[in-house]
């Protein structure tokens, strides 16, 4: 064994299937031992606005927008964010990314590694209306 992996970011799945955009989860294409990496390409009027939120028990991520301009809702607090910003959240706090648009956003979420995501996520229904 190398001691690393290198990949292009292509060669990782997207785990989207037929939702707008890409979204590749690192961990599955680089088998790391401790870290969670997710490349997401949003394109306008994508995301969690009309639909759902999630909230861990135990993981703490961080959000890097990369490129675009994003909204955030964090509990009852929706915040616009722009390229060049990172942004940390609490395992506790519900969160939903949207992009209003017009253009393409890409973001990184970076987190500890979970073999199984689903065991530490809890979904909030109906967390942000339209």
């Amino acid at each position: 064994m190398a001691g690393y992996t290198i990949k292009k970011l292509e060669e990782i799945p997207d785990v989207l299937g037929d939702y707008p955009g890409e979204m590749r989860m690192g961990f599955q294409g680089l088998d790391t031992e401790q870290i969670g990496f997710t490349w997401r390409r949003m394109p306008a009027k994508t995301g969690g606005k009309g639909s759902y939120g999630h909230r861990h028990k135990t993981q703490e991520e961080v959000y890097f927008v990369v490129s675009g301009n994003v909204q955030f809702k964090l509990e009852d607090e929706v915040v616009d964010v722009e390229g060049g910003t990172v942004i940390r959240v609490a395992p506790e706090v519900a969160r939903s990314v949207w992009n209003e648009g017009p253009d393409d956003a890409v973001i990184v979420v970076v987190s500890t590694k979970s073999e199984d995501p689903r065991v530490d996520t809890e979904t909030v229904a109906d967390f942000w209306p339209e």
